[in-house]
């Protein structure tokens, strides 16, 4: 803002005010300066308006508080004080319906939160929550405003105490396009869903000077929380892209999958896909071996509307796969455990990314379709020691917790522990179907027989044959693919081709379904 027109009396008539109004209002879009503006672009970055305009339908953006200017004195702050503060705050429309945004703006303070800045997030999220539209937060800040000490410090613990009444209200997406470093870091950790930039954005509690004082080990910035390491190590990012424009377009694709909130359900949309269409290549597609690996991506290509889906963290704990679909124009979650990692093992990473998943599903009125082939728990003293009991009792907590419809299907193996807790009939699963290529059992038929007729094989002239001999007759008494249909334990043995057409009739039934909780404040989840 230049000094002239901060400094001008206003025009005598209507008409002159409204030309001012104008010119604030350009300089205020405008900026600090091109210079600020060129240096921010040079980083490989775009502006907090440029990537608003990526997010929302062209023209609808409507922006609160573009006037704002802090108040705070000491440091030189007194004779620096631009307008919006640093971060930009309002709401638009994505595919047409309402949502709510904020910006940090980089070119300002770097970013950094003050205590105008933080009211004006407290003040947006406030909206979102109260007319129930999803909030997304484009993050690119310096942390806390040092020059407003604890003040600031307050200002994050609003967005924190916010971001926590929304949880499960409003679909909550954080999008990190710059630094996000130590408490600011746990606004995004608060929220459903986080979105990264490789090379431009970071997050991290100690940056990598502390790091390097403390521990001596030396790392970068992005070795140490950029975009490839929390998307596949950390699991703290659920996406990582290469550029913004794909970053943001791809945010815009997961809001046309969710609700605006928790009493509405997702969008549905009509498909042109064939609601019964046959699926006779999943027959070939999972070998009826139960040792024979293939790639479950390929199973859930076939079965949901156009081939089309997208992957939940899809690059940490890749033994279980977690993704939104539609089927039938109807939106669905997917978990399903992926024989290519693993051999599609439980662990502590696969448990917890899909019991968050599954809550997820919940909270916003998404059925959930379980797709199991699964040995077992990963055994090893890493992961009990790990607390595999602890965090395989999060995924079991989060399926008895929710009420939304829910199916499973067994392709291949649903052994022991592991069958339980995906989604079995015996938790609630509403509706569960096998393939005649399933094995349901407590365990693998070589490891049953070695248990049950030890001293048999042992006391034999030939072990090897006679353990050969009690494995298949193991397997013709407890593993054939009916046994658990005649007890009820699964509602139907299905053929793989039909899959699809009984998923969406057994959907449509359940459409209407309604399921009471015990009243009580909250439960007590497995930490």
């Amino acid at each position: 803002m230049t000094d002239q027109l901060q400094t001008s009396l206003p025009s005598p008539d209507a008409r002159g005010r409204v030309a001012e109004l104008r010119a604030i209002r350009d300089e205020v879009v405008r900026g600090p300066s091109e210079k600020a503006t060129e240096a921010q672009h040079a980083k490989g970055k775009l502006t907090a308006r440029e990537r608003i305009d990526l997010l929302l339908d062209e023209g609808s953006f409507q922006e609160m508080e573009p006037l704002r200017r802090h108040r705070a004195t000491g440091f030189g702050l007194e004779n620096k004080k631009p307008y919006t503060d640093g971060v930009i705050t309002g709401w638009g429309t994505v595919h047409g319906r309402t949502v709510f945004v904020y910006a940090h703006d980089f070119r300002i303070f770097g970013g950094a939160l003050g205590e105008a800045h933080a009211q004006k997030i407290h003040k947006i999220m406030d909206k979102a929550i109260a007319a129930g539209a999803p909030l997304v937060s484009l993050n690119d800040g310096a942390g806390a405003r040092i020059q407003e000490g604890v003040s600031a410090l307050a200002g994050y613990g609003g967005i924190f105490q916010r971001n926590t009444r929304a949880s499960g209200v409003i679909p909550q997406i954080s999008v990190m396009l710059g630094p996000c470093a130590g408490g600011a870091a746990y606004s995004p950790a608060l929220t459903d869903f986080v979105f990264m930039v490789r090379d431009t954005s970071q997050m991290f509690i100690t940056g990598p000077d502390v790091v390097q004082a403390v521990t001596g080990a030396e790392v970068t910035q992005n070795g140490l929380g950029g975009a490839d390491v929390h998307a596949g190590t950390s699991g703290v990012a659920h996406f990582a892209y290469d550029d913004e424009e794909s970053c943001l377009e791809e945010v815009r694709y997961l809001l046309s999958l969710l609700p605006q909130n928790n009493r509405e359900n997702p969008p549905t949309i009509e498909s042109d896909d064939p609601a019964d269409r046959s699926g006779e290549t999943l027959l070939d597609l999972v070998p009826a071996d139960g040792n024979r690996p293939y790639d479950m991506r390929q199973v859930i290509e076939e079965l949901v509307d156009d081939g089309e889906f997208l992957e939940i963290h899809e690059r940490w704990a890749t033994n279980i796969i977690c993704t939104l679909a539609r089927m039938d124009g109807r939106v669905v979650g997917i978990v399903a455990n992926q024989p290519q990692s693993l051999a599609g093992v439980l662990d502590i990473e696969a448990s917890e990314k899909a019991a968050r998943f599954v809550q997820m599903c919940d909270a916003f009125n998404i059925p959930i379709l379980t797709l199991l082939d699964v040995p077992g728990f990963l055994p090893g003293v890493d992961q009990e020691h790990g607390g595999i009991i602890r965090h395989g009792a999060k995924l079991l907590y989060a399926y008895c917790n929710a009420t939304v419809p829910r199916i499973s299907v067994v392709l291949r193996k649903a052994y022991g522990g592991a069958y339980i807790v995906m989604d079995s009939q015996s938790i609630g699963a509403d509706l569960t179907y096998a393939w005649p290529t399933n094995e349901i059992a407590v365990m693998g038929a070589e490891g049953a027989a070695n248990v049950i007729f030890r001293r048999q094989i042992a006391a034999a002239e030939d072990p090897e044959a006679m353990r050969a001999r009690m494995v298949k007759e193991y397997k013709a008494e407890l593993m054939h693919p009916y046994y658990a249909a005649e007890r009820g334990l699964v509602d139907d043995v299905i053929d793989p081709a039909r899959t699809r057409e009984i998923l969406i009739r057994s959907l449509e039934m359940l459409r209407t379904k309604h399921a009471d909780l015990p009243s009580r404040k909250h439960g007590n989840p497995p930490q």
